[in-house]
């Protein structure tokens, strides 16, 4: 396993994340859809995680009301030292009024709550799961650096953030000496490359680190569907969900897809394992974060980490997957040689 530094922090995270949200929910009308995993299951998967290596892993409040926590806790009770614990706050998590959001209230209660299912005193990296339109940034940010204070949190971060939002945050922090977001957990992948509009020169201009979810698409990325919409493995989540949580055109997915065969062949690996490799070799990306439900399935993503693709792959994918430049970014790059002498240039 390789590890990545986790934005300017001087942490080192396994550059694959274990992500929990297959854990739990059997009986839930969404969790059940994503992998239903007991805690038998669960104590296995993590096992064979930090055992590979893996010392990231991430979870949130909502997942399975909050079962997916109480499951990951106990898994790494006796290991606890060895895991960069992450965890989100945001999505409802019960019906009352204030049970979301990012209220001071609801920010203080949903750290306590999430300690106490998680049975640990203290949470890495805790972060805001979505943006609060009613709630002033100010008061969120000033919570959470309370709870960096208090000891309970090490470090603070945000998820689906756009990058104006993330850029505000840091600046509101950096103005009142408060804790700032080291990390943003993102959406990308070969099929979803919006990120590199604003995200990743966002990240990398502020040293904020990207963790990415979803990075096989709802397991699109697999390979296992064909353009009848029929999978090769019925289990899978795609094929048990019914539906697409992440909007792309299956035109170009499909596309994509035959590509990634075509690299995963010259490599003998499986699409997955590329699909992941090509994310781990894009600018920005600290961590890409695995949900696994079997054991193979684990040990395939784990292998991305020592899957290097070659200069031919990167381009043959990047041309199938490329997304049209977005303004002002093409009429910026457009003028950006004239700033440099002809001798100059490469």
């Amino acid at each position: 396993m390789k590890y990545r530094l986790l934005g300017r922090t001087g942490v080192w995270v396994s550059e694959i994340a274990l992500g929990a949200m297959t854990f739990g929910g059997k009986e839930h009308p969404v969790y059940s859809t994503h992998g239903a995993l007991g805690q038998d299951e669960v104590d296995r998967l993590v096992g064979a995680a930090l055992d590979a290596g893996i010392n990231f892993v991430d979870t949130a409040d909502v997942y399975a009301d909050g079962e997916s926590e109480e499951l990951l806790g106990r898994a790494i009770r006796q290991r606890r030292r060895d895991v960069v614990l992450a965890t989100k706050l945001f999505a409802p998590v019960g019906s009352g009024p204030n049970d979301q959001g990012l209220s001071r209230l609801h920010v203080m209660r949903a750290l306590e709550e999430s300690l106490r299912r998680l049975g640990t005193d203290y949470i890495d990296l805790y972060q805001i799961h979505n943006w609060d339109h009613l709630t002033p940034l100010e008061e969120t940010l000033s919570a959470l650096d309370d709870a960096v204070r208090q000891g309970k949190v090490r470090y603070i971060g945000c998820s689906n953030l756009a990058a104006w939002q993330v850029s505000k945050a840091l600046g509101i922090s950096a103005l009142h000496n408060q804790a700032g977001f080291v990390a943003n957990q993102i959406h990308y992948s070969l099929l979803s490359r919006d990120a590199e509009r604003d995200l990743v020169p966002m990240a990398e201009d502020s040293g904020v680190s990207l963790t990415v979810w979803q990075g096989l698409v709802g397991g699109f990325l697999t390979g296992k569907f064909d353009r009848g919409g029929v999978s090769t493995d019925q289990d899978s989540r795609r094929a048990r969900n019914g539906f697409d949580f992440v909007p792309f055109s299956e035109e170009t997915g499909f596309e994509v897809v035959d590509v990634l065969r075509t690299v995963a062949g010259r490599h003998k690996v499986s699409p997955a394992r590329v699909a992941l490799a090509w994310l781990l070799a894009q600018r920005g990306v600290t961590s890409v974060i695995i949900g696994a439900r079997k054991m193979e399935q684990l040990q395939d993503n784990i292998a991305a980490s020592d899957l290097l693709l070659t200069e031919r792959d990167l381009a043959e994918l990047d041309e199938v997957s490329r997304p049209p430049v977005a303004y002002p970014n093409w009429i910026q790059e457009g003028f950006a040689p004239a700033r440099i002498p002809s001798g100059n240039r490469a």
